[in-house]
């Protein structure tokens, strides 16, 4: 391993295809899943975002999603390959991505909060070596982002399921279990999504065979018969639930599901999901361990395989913009434009399935500067003022700042203090993705507000939304929790929640949970 710089580069075109361009066999089941949806519906317009936004980040060699994730690495080197120097290569990597924007700085510390900024630090990036008696070098990134990160979840069996009763240590229970995986999921992991399943283990080894499946070619079989008939079952009455793209409902809720099992302890039987966006961002090269060189990539390149398009060209895709008033129409839906700051009538005419299109000013905010505001005044005037749930990818030059990535984050995390800051600061639109809860849509009905779901992981389609950067407060926050202030123009999303008390979530989530509960006698061997 003499050419430690060949290796860096050869890590960091992996990082960067992989952030920024998603593999043949994932384009494939997207284009599958629009097949699927009615493009006139609110999932199929946010199936056609996606598809755009596909092609805007190819052409555009931008991060598909803003949440690039926790990076982690699979490696498998030859007896003899020096793994302290590859990890050196590997940081260095992350480190020059990290700065091009390739990647978003995502390391925190868990007691301080700090952000490295440099995506270095205690446990990230995330790295796995294993030998082999191959002589070249297989290494696999996968960027798996917070919010979907956050919908794995792990059963123990046996157990009580809410709508399928109880689930036992057989391949049934195993069922109920992938089955409400997907319904307690919702919208909130960016559906339409991919599935990895580990069965057996214990709670470390179980989450880690769960994800190691991800690594599998979508389109691939099961060795394992059972496991074959129970992936091809789970993807078909996923989709029976009618949770859809970013839950709006619809008929494409699941793109994939891969399943693997292993040994347990006779007192255990573990069951566990790990959930993956649409921006099913994973990657593989085979690298020669002498030069470093790239010798082959390991998923096909998506150049490989475009997004789906319509009759006239990736141009005239419908998409959830300024332009589809008539998709709209079809919903019995308007589409509305709307300046900042914004009134209290003008959100009180609002309603569940508008097209809202924001101009103005909006202000980014996460986790931190929600903490903090409960406690501190804002350093702007919010009275009339768009917050969105956003972490943005930012760049910095000699003309300032400029957003490079700029998707929603899920909205359930800031539910504790949602509905105080609301009627705290006078705000009257909030944006992210996935819903909330109660608490948040009694405040919108008392003050009048109304939350705007816009399409997660669409990181380039709302970038480009954003002509200017105002200002930034909170860096000490760092880059991602900062709040951003940011010259808007046709930035486009669904009312969802409105002033009148209506959810759109609530109803999915209610919906489905009936059509869970019609699985529950479906026994499966």
């Amino acid at each position: 391993m003499s050419n430690m710089l060949q290796f860096e580069e050869s890590v960091y075109q992996l990082i960067v295809e992989t952030s920024t361009n998603l593999p043949g066999d994932v384009r494939r089941a997207v284009n599958h899943g629009r097949s699927l949806e009615n493009e006139a519906t609110r999932a199929g317009l946010a199936l056609s975002t996606i598809a755009r936004n596909i092609q805007m980040a190819e052409d555009q060699i931008s991060p598909i999603c803003q949440d690039t994730g926790m990076p982690t690495f699979v490696v498998h080197t030859p007896v003899g390959i020096n793994q302290i120097e590859l990890k050196k290569s590997i940081h260095a990597a992350i480190q020059r991505a990290t700065k091009d924007g390739k990647l978003r700085p995502n390391s925190v510390d868990s007691l301080t909060g700090e952000n490295t900024g440099n995506n270095l630090g205690t446990g990230t990036p995330v790295i796995h070596f294993e030998q082999w008696e191959k002589h070249v070098i297989d290494m696999r990134l996968i960027l798996k982002g917070g919010g979907c990160e956050n919908k794995n979840i792990q059963y123990s069996l046996p157990t009580e399921l809410e709508g399928l009763g109880r689930a036992g240590r057989d391949l049934d229970g195993i069922r109920k279990c992938i089955l409400h995986a997907i319904y307690q999921a919702q919208g909130q992991g960016c559906s339409a999504g991919f599935l990895g399943i580990g069965i057996g283990g214990d709670r470390t080894t179980g989450y880690e065979l769960a994800k190691q499946q991800l690594f599998r070619h979508v389109d691939d079989v099961n060795p394992v018969p059972e496991l074959g008939r129970l992936e091809q079952y789970i993807l078909e009455a996923g989709n029976q639930l009618g949770i859809g793209t970013m839950g709006f409902g619809g008929e494409v809720t699941l793109l994939g599901c891969k399943i693997g099992a292993m040994n347990r302890l006779p007192a255990s039987f573990f069951v566990s999901v790990a959930y993956n966006c649409w921006a099913f961002r994973r990657q593989g090269i085979e690298m020669d361990p002498v030069s470093g060189e790239i010798g082959k990539w390991l998923y096909p390149v998506g150049t490989e395989v475009p997004v789906l398009e319509d009759e006239n060209g990736p141009e005239d895709n419908k998409s959830i913009s300024s332009d589809n008033a008539n998709e709209a129409d079809k919903q019995g839906a308007r589409e509305i434009v709307l300046r900042t700051p914004i009134s209290e009538e003008q959100i009180r005419s609002l309603r569940v399935g508008d097209v809202v299109v924001i101009q103005g000013e909006m202000h980014t905010g996460r986790d931190a500067l929600h903490k903090y505001l409960m406690d501190h005044d804002a350093p702007v005037d919010l009275n009339g003022a768009v917050i969105y749930h956003c972490g943005p990818v930012m760049l910095k030059d000699e003309d300032g700042w400029h957003v490079k990535a700029a998707g929603p984050t899920t909205s359930i995390r800031e539910e504790p203090y949602q509905g105080d800051i609301i009627k705290k600061f006078g705000i009257r639109a909030v944006i992210g993705k996935g819903g909330m809860g109660a608490k948040t849509l009694a405040a919108l009905k008392e003050h009048g507000g109304v939350y705007l779901n816009a399409i997660g992981g669409a990181a380039q389609y709302y970038a480009e939304c954003f002509k200017k950067v105002n200002g930034v407060d909170f860096m000490e926050f760092g880059i991602p929790e900062a709040m951003w202030h940011l010259e808007v123009d046709g930035f486009a999303a669904i009312v969802t929640m409105d002033s009148h008390g209506d959810s759109l979530h609530e109803g999915v989530e209610k919906a489905s949970r009936e059509k869970l509960a019609s699985f529950k006698e479906v026994v499966f061997k």
